[in-house]
């Protein structure tokens, strides 16, 4: 597995969709999950997979009527790796609201 070389934030929405999906999943659901467009999710698929985060595969049930869906789920490095990336964007946006003195909501009432 090779490492990405520029994290962008819909590679990181892609990735915390994938980690989120019970499973394998197809591009679509990723799409909805993201509300990113299908041109900048697909591409960013495509290259997960090329540095082996990810494999893919075409779905085989036949009962279905409609186009193939190719199936996409994490190589077990690349889980790993995916959820070490979308920790550490979630601790950069806690360590920046912290630095601009915004506050998490709490359902405790105002003292006045």
């Amino acid at each position: 597995m090779e490492p990405i070389k520029r994290v962008t934030a819909p590679t990181l929405d892609v990735l915390d969709a994938l980690l989120a999906a019970d499973g394998p999943t197809w591009g679509l659901l990723v799409i909805k999950a993201t509300g990113r467009q299908a041109g900048t999710v697909y591409p960013i698929l495509e290259r997960l997979e090329q540095l082996g985060w990810i494999e893919s595969s075409w779905d085989d049930d036949a009962e279905r009527s409609g186009p193939r869906r190719r199936l996409y789920e994490f190589t077990g490095d690349g889980a790993v790796a995916a959820r070490g990336l979308v920790a550490a964007r979630a601790d950069a946006a806690r360590a920046a609201a912290r630095s601009t003195g915004a506050v998490r909501p709490t359902n405790r009432p105002v003292a006045s």
